[in-house]
């Protein structure tokens, strides 16, 4: 019998990565050893994790600034400990938050055009962690919604508009937290542990709703993700350490619906989804190659396509939104590849022969508008993604500054019969910031002042170079 081959538009997708002088170069990768992606990228920066003396840092660069990074470029250095995860708000392109080993979670807002100075002062700092933080995830719909996971086996959501941990789940997990993944609407979070459960928790019920004891037999990390389509997709590594993926349905995790084998290495196999186009895209930490799969309702369900393979190995990798990717190209995903001492993009592409809008590569996706505001989320709403079309393009709108109002704790009754205590955040007046905001213009002018004096200087000294050269040629 002839096999016919599966249609699929996606079969032909190919990577390449862009010419050296659209890379980030000069930039010393963080090499704390942990299993996060040390990079999150946006429709307007890339930010990198790195090496950073007396604390920790990471680099946040406009993506145009390709080229040679100077080693002065300004930082966001606030933690005290090194910078294990960042994440960038899916509502606003200029706050991103970062989780660290000095317990503490916190957000920054980013100027409009990136960083002149380097910043130290978070909008807001989230203590209620008692270890390190390893794990930062925003919610997909509810603004100022942000999740964080410590080794405290702690997972808190926060309300960032007011600094409040709102939801404390500290006795879900015997062990540590591998990762933390929120679900299309965020209804919903499942989470890989090294107890090698993969379980799923509703945070407002604060119950587990389904779990799988040893979802993959191996000591080493396991990875899980929801879909779309509400299914869950783990990586982990077999008894014999062969690295696995599988698909589970949280209504009868029993037996996966899909497991496939896959090689022998021993990196952890980080997923990157996109819901649009249900390719997931599989980046070994250590590898060297990107392998990316279909999900379809068909059997095998999780469908080889291909593999992007380079000389390089990957010490981290950042994952474009969906509306930063160029349309008029067929670029379907963009990947931010860390080497040793550089950041290399990586565009995935479906050839096509038409320049038209092909609106079945690109049906509309989830755009930057929160769909609820937090205190909505906390009462118990959901709702889906606000979807927008990319048929023209998508053209970053103007980003509203992230405010952070601290209730009063006195002002607070005790409420009874919680389940979780409120975490009370130290709290800062708005006095102090607007004080602070103050010093940091008065810092700004003197700065300005002085390179203006430096450019007169300059200008009188080529005057009278200029004129010596005159005497000299005449």
């Amino acid at each position: 019998m002839r096999r016919v081959v599966r249609q699929s538009k996606f079969r032909h997708v190919f990577g390449q990565a862009v010419k050296n002088d659209q890379c980030y170069d000069d930039i010393r990768v963080s090499r704390v050893t942990w299993d996060s992606s040390f990079c999150a990228v946006n429709p307007r920066f890339v930010a990198i994790i790195i090496e950073a003396s007396g604390g920790g840092a990471f680099l946040v660069l406009p993506l145009h600034k390709t080229g040679r990074i100077d080693k002065s470029y300004p930082t966001v250095c606030g933690h005290t400990g090194p910078v294990l995860d960042i994440d960038w708000c899916p509502h606003n392109d200029q706050v991103i938050a970062s989780g660290s080993e000095d317990c503490t979670v916190m957000v920054w807002q980013i100027p409009e055009n990136g960083l002149t100075l380097s910043l130290t002062e978070p909008v807001v700092i989230l203590e209620g962690h008692s270890k390190r933080v390893g794990i930062v995830a925003w919610h997909p719909t509810a603004r100022n919604v942000l999740l964080s996971a410590g080794c405290d086996n702690a997972i808190i959501i926060w309300n960032v508009g007011t600094g409040e941990a709102l939801i404390n789940l500290d006795d879900m997990h015997s062990d540590m937290i591998y990762n933390v993944s929120w679900n299309r609407n965020g209804s919903l979070i499942c989470t890989a542990s090294k107890d090698k459960k993969v379980r799923v928790i509703d945070p407002r019920k604060q119950e587990i709703v389904a779990e799988k004891e040893k979802a993959h037999e191996g000591a080493r990390p396991m990875r899980a993700i929801f879909l779309a389509d509400g299914n869950v997709f783990t990586t982990g590594f077999s008894r014999m350490s062969e690295r696995q993926l599988a698909l589970w349905n949280p209504k009868n995790m029993q037996e996966p619906i899909a497991l496939h084998e896959m090689d022998t290495s021993n990196g952890v196999l980080l997923p990157f989804y996109d819901p649009d186009t249900s390719i997931i895209y599989l980046c070994g930490k250590g590898d060297s190659s990107i392998r990316y799969f279909e999900i379809t309702d068909e059997s095998p369900y999780v469908h080889y396509l291909n593999t992007f393979s380079s000389k390089e190995p990957q010490r981290g990798m950042g994952y474009m939104p969906k509306r930063g990717l160029d349309v008029n190209k067929c670029e379907i995903a963009r990947f931010f590849k860390l080497h040793e001492r550089k950041c290399e993009p990586i565009i995935m592409t479906v050839p096509r022969k038409s320049d038209l809008f092909q609106d079945d590569l690109y049906p509309d996706t989830a755009g930057p508008e929160a769909a609820l505001e937090a205190e909505e989320w906390f009462e118990g709403k959901n709702a889906d993604p606000i979807l927008i079309s990319l048929k023209h393009g998508y053209i970053p709108g103007k980003n509203r500054d992230l405010k952070v109002v601290k209730k009063n704790i006195l002002d607070s009754k005790p409420t009874a019969n919680k389940k979780c205590d409120l975490i009370n955040v130290p709290k800062k007046t708005a006095d102090t910031t607007s004080v602070q905001n103050e010093a940091k213009l008065d810092e700004i002018l003197k700065e300005i002042k002085s390179i203006k004096d430096t450019i007169c200087n300059q200008d009188e000294r080529i005057s009278k170079l200029e004129q010596q050269m005159a005497k000299i040629a005449a």
